[in-house]
């Protein structure tokens, strides 16, 4: 029997989901992002408990983290930091966001009106040197959340990179029903880097995970450039139901 997540959703919106406008968001170009990807092993005891039911935990369990610089967008430049949990909704590969750091109130407001990402306000570093790229994250109060670097650069085809759709529990504003929102951006490759992961310190706390995220082995990582664009809407889901069961589409 396949496993599914058994996220107690109500306990974890409370802290964690933002409020959703609707389904109907026109899509944003965001030209010149810059994007600092490492995926590691995570603890698979927890895994289950930090994905919703409509969820099916990877095996073995892996997270990604995730900070994306963009330069241009609608509402000004900004950063955002995330932690993801490595699943699939029905057979499909996707990661469901814990927590989005972002470093600007607009962005923080329009990314979950829009697109039901779970945002608060933070502050994001990320900077490359000649041997390594570097990112932090940390919390309205200043405090690290999270320290990771991307080590031994070496340049790839940006063909050789793929990244997942990403799934935010949010709660639509219209009837206040939680529902699962499907993110389907598209990537277009400048430039490509991989290197060696290294996550130098992880507050699970302050991702919404309480003390169940540990990131135990390094995956990989990547470093690209590349023009990326937040689509409309395709899917939601009902997050106490299998995705086969509690999958709606709302545009085509």
């Amino acid at each position: 029997m396949p496993r599914s997540g058994r996220m107690n959703v109500e306990a974890y919106a409370a802290q964690a989901a933002r409020e959703i406008h609707g389904y109907k968001t026109e899509p944003w170009s965001l030209k010149g992002a810059q994007i600092l990807n490492l995926h590691y092993e995570i603890d698979n005891d927890t895994i289950d408990d930090l994905l919703p039911v409509t969820m099916r935990p990877s095996i073995p369990a892996w997270g990604v983290f995730n900070v994306t610089r963009y330069p241009e967008s609608p509402v000004g430049p900004f950063t955002i930091g995330e932690v993801r949990i490595g699943s699939r909704a029905g057979v499909r590969p996707r990661g469901f966001v814990l927590r989005s750091y972002v470093d600007s109130d607009a962005a923080v407001r329009e990314l979950a009106q829009r697109w039901g990402y779970p945002t608060v306000r933070g502050e994001i570093y990320l900077r490359a040197f000649h041997d390594r790229v570097v990112a932090r994250v940390a919390d309205g109060s200043g405090r690290n959340v999270l320290d990771m670097e991307m080590i031994d650069r070496e340049p790839i085809s940006g063909a050789d990179v793929q990244y997942n759709s990403s799934m935010h529990l949010a709660r639509n504003q219209e009837d206040g029903k939680l529902v699962l929102v499907q993110v389907d951006p598209e990537w277009v490759f400048h430039k490509a880097e991989r290197g060696r992961p290294h996550i130098i310190s992880l507050d699970s706390q302050a991702w919404a995970a309480g003390n169940m995220l540990r990131a135990d082995y390094p995956i990989s990582a990547t470093f690209c450039t590349c023009d990326v664009t937040l689509g409309r809407i395709r899917y939601i889901c009902d997050p106490t139901k299998d995705a086969f069961q509690g999958t709606t589409k709302v545009a085509a």
